[in-house]
């Protein structure tokens, strides 16, 4: 089921979007000591000066945290730009916000500007909520069922790629020294770029192409390309014969999806596994993971080259779930990885409470950082993402991405602002926080949560018809209030829609 056209889509749309977004979570990581030096000194230069101790800090602060108000915006705005431009052209053209943050962040130490790298940040943080949108709708509707899931994965396998590129990248002995730093910025063209000249030979996605375009027989090259084969008669009727009673209706808004009685506990479990994709703990380990390797007895010069380690096993994670998820399936990834995390971070905290008094303890500590982060990939890292786009049908699948990636984004930046605080007053025990958040969202997933691989998105929504208290048929109504339209006559309307799109393509 993997064609050559289906490896190179997902290769190049993640490497242009989800990679971008790995990579710049890691990559102010290594040069901070520099641009807080190049702060310093520009604050100097224009105010005759140094800068105070607490102001440069809060300017670092918002130059980290920034990224993900960025984020947010490109989550509200995700909704409208899939609609209008489709799939693949979304992706495309969010490489001019990537394009434009790089440019504005390598250059900022050559103008003298760190507005410009704090700016670009925000608008890096735009092209970021876009992809993590787009992204995962586009993967979800080209992919066959039968590796819907794995495909999904690519996302959350390039997120750990990225992330690791930008320790290696990092390094002293690459772009990790005081001159060289505004190179890693600039090293975000070259995904940008490729995506750019590669992308564009795709086809668009088959289900927009067929559910919202109308635009049959470009639908079926789609599927021709993307699934390798010339008959694609049964995948286009199974897409019409799920989605019939949608075709005569406009993109559901996130208000109607809300009101929804039909996909309420969708919606619930999407907010759950996205907010518990932020809220479990791994921004903590990172903070934790210089510290850690310090009280093991790694000396600093050491430690960025053991930190590699992180985004080793993070990727090999990802890797392994993407290769597992079709035979295992969902569910027992993401409540198994978050069960893994609570064990470990709760044998970390014991680690961390009493590793002064033993002195093999920090080695400990070391294996269960490397643990949680494994435990993390395998499951809560990239499923979230393959069930959003799993549980809703074509037209509400732009408003869930949108909830799913405010859920995403807010709660990335409370544990930005709030992790400081409890790491403060909890101190080691602030892991015990994590693993309560991780036992909750695994004890509701183990509740609420359905199978969905080798499902069809009409069985999903099956799955949960009961959990909604509405029947099937109701379910179908439901899905877009307002509209009571018979049966036969919806499906009249739905083929007279789709030939007279044909035709109109055929006369033009």
């Amino acid at each position: 089921n993997w064609s050559g056209s289906l490896i190179v889509a997902s290769l190049t749309g993640a490497f242009g979007s989800s990679f971008l977004y790995g990579y710049n979570l890691s990559v102010v990581n290594a040069p901070a000591a520099y641009i807080k030096k190049f702060y310093n000194e520009t604050w100097e230069r224009r105010y005759g000066f140094s800068v105070d101790e607490g102001t440069l800090t809060l300017l670092w602060s918002i130059t980290v945290s920034i990224f993900a108000i960025g984020g947010l915006v490109g989550a509200v705005i995700v909704t409208p730009i899939v609609k209008f431009f489709g799939r693949k052209r979304t992706l495309l053209l969010n490489n001019v916000f990537a394009v434009t943050a790089a440019l504005l962040m390598s250059l900022s130490l050559l103008a003298g500007s760190f507005e410009m790298l704090i700016l670009g940040r925000i608008i890096m943080g735009v092209d970021a909520g876009i992809s993590l949108s787009a992204l995962p709708m586009y993967l979800s509707e080209i992919s066959p069922k039968e590796i819907r899931g794995s495909l999904g994965q690519v996302t959350a396998i390039f997120i750990c790629i990225g992330v690791f590129t930008g320790q290696v990248l990092g390094l002293p002995e690459i772009f990790g020294q005081e001159p060289r730093w505004p190179y890693l910025f600039g090293a975000i063209i070259i995904p940008a770029l490729i995506q750019v000249m590669i992308l564009p030979f795709l086809p668009e996605s088959p289900r927009y192409l067929l559910l919202e375009k109308h635009n049959r027989s470009k639908a079926e090259k789609a599927f021709q390309t993307f699934l390798g084969k010339d008959d694609v008669s049964h995948e286009v009727e199974e897409v019409l014969t799920e989605s019939r009673v949608q075709r005569n209706t406009k993109l559901v808004s996130i208000l109607n999806l809300l009101r929804t009685h039909a996909v309420r506990w969708q919606v619930i479990t999407v907010v759950v596994t996205m907010g518990c994709y932020q809220l479990c703990g791994l921004n903590a380990i990172w903070y934790y993971t210089n510290n850690i390797f310090s009280e093991a007895g790694i000396s600093r010069e050491t430690i960025p080259y053991v930190t590699l380690s992180t985004g080793a096993v993070e990727t090999v994670a990802a890797v392994f779930s993407g290769l597992v998820i079709e035979r295992l399936g969902r569910r027992p990834l993401l409540i198994g990885g978050f069960g893994l995390m609570i064990v470990f971070f709760a044998i970390l905290t014991v680690s961390l409470t009493l590793q002064k008094t033993v002195h093999w303890l920090p080695y400990l500590s070391i294996f269960c950082i490397l643990a949680i982060i494994a435990s993390f990939c395998i499951g809560p890292g990239g499923i979230p993402f393959v069930l959003t786009g799993e549980f809703f049908q074509q037209s509400q699948r732009p408003a869930a991405f949108m909830i799913a990636g405010t859920v995403n984004w807010l709660s990335n930046f409370a544990v930005g602002l709030l992790f400081p605080f409890i790491q403060s007053g909890l101190q080691t025990y602030c892991f015990l926080v994590f693993a309560a958040i991780c036992f909750a969202g695994a004890t509701y997933l183990f509740f609420v949560l359905p199978e969905t691989k080798n499902k069809t998105f009409h069985e999903i929504s099956q799955a949960f018809a009961k959990r909604n208290k509405v029947s099937l048929e109701m379910q179908e109504v439901n899905h877009y209030p307002g509209e009571r339209k018979a049966s036969a006559e919806q499906e009249s309307n739905f083929t007279s829609s789709v030939d007279n799109g044909e035709a109109k393509k055929e006369i033009a």
